[in-house]
C-alpha cells in the first residue's frame, strides 16, 4: 500500500471513530423501492460495527424489517462537502438481542435515550458491514473491508468499563485538559469519557463528541494510563507555555 494510500485509510478509521451520527439509507415500503434516508445515532460495538437504536413504529424500521439491505453514512463536516471527508457503511440490519454489552455501550454515548428501550418500543439494531466506501477529497476514493476500518476494540468489557469509571470518577480536571489541549473549552460543563480503545478515547461535552488520538496504539490497559498521563502532561505543558 503506498503512503497516500496508508494515509486515506488511517482517514477513514478516524473519520468513523469520531462519528456519532449519520443518515441511514433504506429500501422504501411505501415508496416501492425507492431510497428513504433518516438522520441517527449510533455506537460501534466491541468489533467496530454500528449500532443504532430505533422505534417500531418509525419508518426506516418498517423498511428494513422487510428489507435488511441499508447504508450508513458519515461526513467529516466543516467546508465544502465535495472536498471533506465522507465514508459509507453499506450492510444488513439485525436485531440484537437483549444484550446489556451494547446497551451499555450506546447509553455511554447517548445517557439521554437509556429510557427509550421500554418507554417507546425501541430496540437496538447492528448493522453486519459488507464493504465500506471512502472518499477523502477529490480522487481519494477507496472500496474497504469492512475489517480495514472498523477496528475491533480490544478493552471492551469490564477493562474499558474500569477506565471509563475511574476517569469520570477522579480525573475530570485532566479531561479538562485534553478539551484545552484540542482547542476545545469545556470550563462551564465536566468532560465525560464514554469509550477507549486502542488508538484514542472519547469525551462528552454535553451532547458533542470529541474524539483524541494516542500518539501510538496502546496495546494494554497499562499503555492506556501511560498514553492518558503523558496526554496530561503535554497538555499542562501547553498551558503553561
Amino acid at each position: 500500500m503506498s503512503d497516500d494510500a496508508n494515509q486515506d485509510l488511517i482517514a477513514a478509521r478516524r473519520l468513523y471513530a469520531q462519528s456519532q451520527q449519520g443518515v441511514l439509507s433504506t429500501i422504501s415500503k411505501s415508496m416501492d423501492g425507492f431510497p428513504f434516508g433518516s438522520v441517527i445515532t449510533f455506537a460501534p460495538d466491541a468489533t467496530g460495527a454500528p449500532v443504532i437504536l430505533i422505534s417500531d413504529i418509525a419508518e426506516h424500521t418498517r423498511n428494513l424489517k422487510a428489507d435488511p439491505r441499508v447504508s450508513l453514512i458519515v461526513l467529516e463536516g466543516g467546508g465544502d462537502a465535495q472536498e471533506t471527508g465522507r465514508l459509507t457503511v453499506i450492510g444488513e440490519a439485525q436485531r440484537v438481542g437483549e444484550s446489556e454489552a451494547v446497551a451499555e455501550r450506546y447509553y455511554r454515548r447517548f445517557p439521554h435515550a437509556s429510557g427509550y428501550h421500554q418507554a417507546h418500543d425501541f430496540a437496538f439494531y447492528r448493522i453486519q458491514p459488507v464493504r465500506i466506501r471512502y472518499i477523502g477529497g477529490f480522487g481519494r476514493i477507496h472500496w474497504y473491508s469492512p475489517d480495514q476500518v472498523l477496528l475491533a476494540n480490544p478493552f471492551a468489557g469490564s477493562a474499558e468499563d474500569g477506565m471509563i469509571r475511574h476517569m469520570n470518577e477522579d480525573h475530570v480536571e485532566a479531561m479538562r485538559d485534553y478539551c484545552r489541549l484540542a482547542g476545545v473549552e469545556c470550563a462551564d460543563e465536566a468532560p465525560r469519557m464514554s469509550g477507549v480503545d486502542a488508538n484514542g478515547f472519547e469525551l462528552f461535552i454535553g451532547k458533542r463528541m470529541l474524539r483524541i488520538d494516542f500518539e501510538t496504539p496502546a496495546a494494554t490497559p497499562i499503555e492506556v494510563r501511560q498514553a492518558l498521563v503523558a496526554l496530561a502532561k503535554r497538555a499542562r505543558a501547553a498551558a503553561a507555555a
